[in-house]
């Protein structure tokens, strides 16, 4: 029982420390931090949102882009990753799950998995899954993508890429 006496004096200092510091802690991040991550993290969907609508051509050889088969992130459920693929035999995640989909129905080359542009396709579907309950379901099972409260799920003005006009 040797951690029990030395816990009981620590949690004594610090209820201590709390005491005459006040019982407030400083908030992890000021309002300038957060709304400088918060854009950050847009912009890094804003991207994503460009990559998932055909804007590097090396992610196809045929014309396709992930929009044309999951118009606003439908049935690719980020969420529910890392899962078991059958197509795969093993869990994996889901940046696999978009290199998979680059290299197979698009013909492309795949990203590095690591890059800046892979973090910003999965921004982009992370951030039009925000709130969608997480439900693993069956890999057979294709559930709808959310419902954008804009218009493909950004409020950002058209990129001009391929239907999205400005």
């Amino acid at each position: 029982m040797r951690t029990l006496r030395v816990a009981a004096p620590v949690a004594a200092v610090c209820l201590a420390l709390l005491v005459v510091n006040g019982a407030s802690a400083r908030n992890p991040f000021t309002a300038d931090e957060l709304k400088d991550m918060d854009a950050k993290l847009t912009a890094s969907a804003k991207r994503g949102y460009d990559l998932w609508y055909g804007a590097r051509a090396d992610m196809a050889n045929n014309g396709l882009a992930c929009a044309n088969c999951h118009p606003d992130g439908s049935a690719t459920n980020p969420q529910t990753f890392p899962k078991f693929m059958p197509s795969f035999d093993r869990v994996a995640a889901y940046r696999e799950m978009i290199n998979w989909c680059i290299e197979n129905p698009q013909g492309g080359k795949a990203l590095d998995p690591n890059s800046a542009d892979m973090i910003a396709l999965e921004s982009y579907s992370y951030y039009l899954h925000r709130g969608v309950p997480i439900d693993t379901g069956l890999q057979t099972r294709q559930t709808a993508g959310p419902t954008p409260k804009n218009a493909r799920g950004l409020n950002v003005p058209g990129t001009g890429i391929g239907f999205d006009k400005k």
